[in-house]
């Protein structure tokens, strides 16, 4: 089990934000927990999250650039930008359900296209 924090910046204020992610629940708001980042500002979660946040397509944290050099020191594991689109796939090809299972085939399959491209260049 482990959390992944992926290299997106996107500006927000004048914070710079990237995702942090688990394979569960707990270890996501553990680390949330670890680094200061609160528990209300989770995404995608069916119970936690509010308002907007809650259609979120996957559970996650936004944070702080700062924040994810704390997290990658207690651990949290780095990706690429397509980490979160290979963290969905495979919650997908675990759901058991066919067509779940087809659209993560098919998104891994996009991800590694994308990788390559991107080592190409």
């Amino acid at each position: 089990m482990s959390v992944y924090v992926d290299d997106m910046v996107a500006p927000f204020g004048n914070m710079l934000m990237c995702h942090m992610w688990a394979d569960t629940d707990e270890e996501l708001l553990a680390m949330a927990d670890k680094i200061g980042v609160q528990r209300k500002w989770i995404q995608g979660h069916q119970e936690l999250s509010f308002g907007k946040h809650r259609n979120a397509s996957w559970v996650h944290f936004d944070i702080a650039k700062s924040k994810r050099a704390l997290a990658v020191k207690l651990g949290a594991i780095e990706t690429d930008r397509f980490g979160p689109l290979e963290h969905t796939a495979r919650l997908a090809i675990a759901s058991g359900n066919p067509e779940r299972v087809v659209y993560g085939h098919k998104r891994l399959a996009m991800v590694e296209e994308a990788r390559d491209r991107r080592a190409a260049a």
